[in-house]
């Protein structure tokens, strides 16, 4: 017998369900007028983009919440953190005030609302991308409602409609001792300060620092603390929509678009991609040869004076050491003839012959010298950032590519800094902290200003140096450059920029 299933909701009615209880509805186009500069980010996006946008987009933001979490893990203070990112900001998610006139404002905003969606999806799937998202969101936004406009601020809160009760007058003077406790003594009219009511776990900032009366489960919240207020109220509203959209990431797997870039966007939350530049960052006077490497690895990141130095003592280097070190040679300027005398040099055990036949063609075809058309157009390989090397081709026994913070035992990459002049037991002590937190770009930039921190201290001192030169290194030859030009001071000004890295998918 065939037993037949009948749905027990009327099919008359199917078609009027609410849409909002509709997981995967499809959106109905809306291009956004942005009216504040502040945003909740409560309704997703739907005109189109273009896919170099949203992948570009994303990797600006990207870099703006790698360095926020940077900033983190320093122990910097608010302000210092504040002050450090401003030139970051304005760099990679600029967002004019509605007052200031500006012809691109619209369009700073739609990329700060379209970049913040895509990395909510590239961050839902697990629940430690969904927690590290939401602090350096919260952390964004609070930087972003500080300096906010006194005026805009209060119309983009008026806008939120947040059910915060006020306190009337007779509540006020009956706990009038209690909320000036609560204040610090201040105010001392209470006449002279306003009151809302709100479940205290909507506050748990003000909770944790006693700065609020508690009574029946209600605090009872100042109107000078509305920063805190409104941002409890993002965090609680963007630590649901994740929830949300994690239940929806299924759906994305049918666009084979959209999934390798969302994939590419969360692997690299432990430290951004970035593509060197050998035009934003020569170093013009600098003598790049290959008789002068020795001396120029004083300045190379760990990662690559460990190439070096096993390079000297094998006079070898398997494939894809050799591979690392040529293209972060390539990168610093050294030019294909020199780096092909350098590599001859340093393999001195071969001969010419067994060099030219086994050697030779792979740092002609690095350099974009030999190969297909698109390797010479391309002019090679591009020397390799630190989210490559941390997560592509890790080491095996005999080689010697790869990070040292992360593929070493703590032992052995304790010897290593040490044999490079890392002494300072408090630096080996946080990189070790550094390496089982898995921050391992803040490790080495731990060491790099350890090892430069006299001249860091004297270009902020002297304001040469933007905040924006000085951010969180996020590829060998960056860090070389910068080690280049600090420790050469005074010696060659057609070097005294600070260079950058142009970021990269």
């Amino acid at each position: 017998m065939i037993r037949q299933e009948f749905s027990r909701i009327d099919p008359k009615r199917r078609g009027i369900l609410d849409h909002r209880k509709k997981q995967f509805a499809t959106p109905a186009f809306q291009n956004v007028e942005y009216k504040h500069r502040l945003n909740f980010y409560i309704t997703p996006p739907t005109a189109d983009i273009t896919l170099e946008q949203f992948e570009q987009w994303a990797i600006d933001r990207l870099r703006v919440l790698a360095e926020l979490e940077a900033c983190s893990f320093r122990n910097k203070s608010p302000a210092e953190t504040a002050a450090h990112m401003k030139p970051i900001l304005d760099r990679y998610l600029p967002l004019s005030s509605s007052t200031s006139g500006s012809a691109t404002l619209q369009h700073e905003r739609q990329k700060d609302h379209y970049s913040h969606f895509i990395l909510r999806l590239a961050f839902a799937s697990t629940e430690d991308l969904r927690r590290r998202f939401s602090r350096v969101e919260t952390m964004l936004f609070r930087i972003r409602f500080q300096v906010d406009d006194l005026r805009e601020r209060q119309a983009f809160v008026e806008t939120l409609n947040l059910d915060w009760e006020p306190v009337g007058d007779d509540e006020r003077r009956e706990f009038a001792e209690e909320l000036r406790a609560a204040g610090g003594g201040y105010p001392k009219r209470i006449e002279d300060e306003s009151y809302f009511k709100v479940d205290w776990e909507r506050v748990p900032e003000l909770v944790e620092n006693r700065r609020v009366f508690l009574k029946a489960g209600h605090a009872y919240v100042p109107g000078r603390e509305q920063l805190s207020m409104v941002v409890a109220e993002f965090t609680g509203k963007m630590d649901k929509a994740l929830e949300l959209t994690s239940r929806a990431l299924p759906r994305l797997d049918e666009d084979d678009r959209l999934s390798p870039i969302l994939t590419h966007l969360s692997q690299n939350f432990t430290t951004p991609d970035a593509k060197y530049s050998t035009t934003s960052t020569s170093l013009p006077g600098a003598d790049i040869s290959a008789r002068n490497i020795d001396a120029l690895s004083a300045s190379f990141p760990l990662c690559m004076q460990n190439l070096h130095r096993s390079l000297r003592r094998d006079a070898h280097l398997k494939h894809y050491g050799r591979l690392q070190y040529t293209l972060f040679l390539k990168g610093i300027g050294l030019n294909l003839e020199e780096c092909l005398v350098f590599w001859r040099s340093s393999f001195s055990k071969f001969t010419d012959d067994v060099f030219n036949k086994e050697y030779r063609y792979n740092v002609r075809h690095a350099y974009g010298d030999v190969g297909g058309d698109s390797n010479r157009r391309g002019n090679g390989c591009s020397p390799f950032s630190c989210q490559k090397i941390l997560t592509e081709h890790p080491p095996g026994p005999g080689e010697a590519h790869g990070c040292p913070y992360r593929h070493f035992s703590i032992d052995n990459l304790t010897n290593l800094l040490q044999q490079v002049g890392v002494k300072d037991q408090e630096v080996l002590r946080g990189v070790k902290e550094d390496k089982e937190k898995q921050k391992f770009h803040l490790a080495c930039n731990r060491v790099f200003e350890y090892a430069h921190k006299q001249e860091i201290k004297k270009v902020r001192d002297e304001g040469t140096w933007g905040a924006a030169q000085l951010e969180t290194i996020v590829h060998p030859n960056e860090y070389f450059k910068r080690s280049y030009l600090l420790k050469n001071l005074g010696r060659n000004p057609a070097v005294e920029n600070g260079g950058d890295v142009k970021m990269e998918g």
